[in-house]
C-alpha cells in the first residue's frame, strides 16, 4: 500500500482519539461511543477536505486582520458543523467548540507532523526475517 494511505490512516487514528480525549476533558463535548468518534472524523477529515479551502477562501480579509487567528474560528465552523452532521457527536456551544479546535490544533501540531515516523511493511514471513528485524 502506498504511503499516502499510511499516512491518511495515521491522521484519522489520531484524531479520532483526540476527539475522545476531547470527549473526556470538556464538558460541553460529548461523543456516544467510540464508533461514533470514528464517525465523527471521518466527517471531520471530509470536510476539512471539501468545505474548508472554500471557508479560507472566503474569509482571506479576516484570517489576515487576525493574523492568522480566525482559522480558528473555521476549525470551530468544522467542527459544529460536523456536529449538526452526527447526531452523536454534540457541541455546545460556540466557544467548546473553539476550545475542542483549539485542542485538536496542539494534538495535531505535536503527534501529526512527525516526519520520523516511517511505515515498513515485511513482506516475507519469520523465515526470512533478518537478525536485525528481531530486536
Amino acid at each position: 500500500m502506498s504511503e499516502n494511505f499510511w499516512k491518511i490512516s495515521f491522521q484519522f487514528m489520531l484524531l479520532s482519539l483526540a476527539l475522545i480525549v476531547g470527549d473526556w476533558m470538556m464538558d460541553g463535548v460529548r461523543i456516544v461511543s467510540n464508533f461514533d468518534a470514528l464517525l465523527a472524523a471521518l466527517t471531520i477529515m471530509v470536510l476539512n477536505r471539501f468545505v474548508k479551502p472554500l471557508l479560507i477562501i472566503l474569509t482571506i480579509p479576516a484570517t489576515i486582520f487576525t493574523f492568522g487567528l480566525f482559522i480558528l474560528v473555521i476549525n470551530a465552523l468544522i467542527l459544529l458543523l460536523a456536529s449538526e452532521i452526527i447526531e452523536e457527536f454534540q457541541i455546545k456551544s460556540f466557544w467548546t467548540a473553539v476550545g475542542l479546535s483549539l485542542f485538536l490544533s496542539l494534538v495535531q501540531i505535536i503527534f501529526g507532523q512527525s516526519k520520523n515516523v516511517k511505515f515498513q511493511v515485511n513482506r516475507g514471513g519469520p523465515d526470512e526475517m533478518g537478525e536485525d528485524d528481531l530486536r
